[in-house]
């Protein structure tokens, strides 16, 4: 059986720690990340909502790396929508400018009522690419 190891970015410790979560699980050579919000430092949404996309995007790229992983690593990703068809637009914008080139990893948009006060929320799965 493998044995699961949290992975922590240098930052945001405190959120982190007061949720009760890990920001991602190491398994073997997959990499499973917790939903990553638009959060300012002081953990509040910001209010601004393609800016909130793109901190989320940030927070993501910062777990991410703490494993060794890029969104090139990125093989699934789920994201969470307060009004998907008016966010769409600005959603995609960030998207293109973080994801990249083909082949995009598979991708799932859920719209929902909730986000605890954020409008956008994603989350990912990925390979860690082996030791060089």
């Amino acid at each position: 059986m493998l044995e699961r190891q949290a992975v922590f970015p240098d930052r945001r410790l405190a959120l982190y720690e007061k949720h009760r979560y890990s920001p991602a699980i190491r398994s073997g050579d997959l990499l499973f990340v917790s939903g990553q919000v638009g959060s300012r430092e002081d953990g509040t949404p910001e209010p601004d909502f393609e800016r909130q996309v793109q901190l989320a995007f940030d927070n993501l790229a910062a777990v991410l790396a703490a494993a060794g992983c890029t969104f090139a690593d990125v093989v699934d990703v789920t994201t969470f929508h307060t009004d998907p068809e008016a966010q769409f637009e600005a959603i995609m914008a960030v998207r293109e400018r973080a994801i990249g080139a083909p082949p995009y990893p598979n991708w799932t948009a859920v719209g929902v009522t909730w986000l605890a006060g954020f409008d956008f929320e994603i989350k990912v799965i990925a390979r860690i690419p082996a030791p060089r």
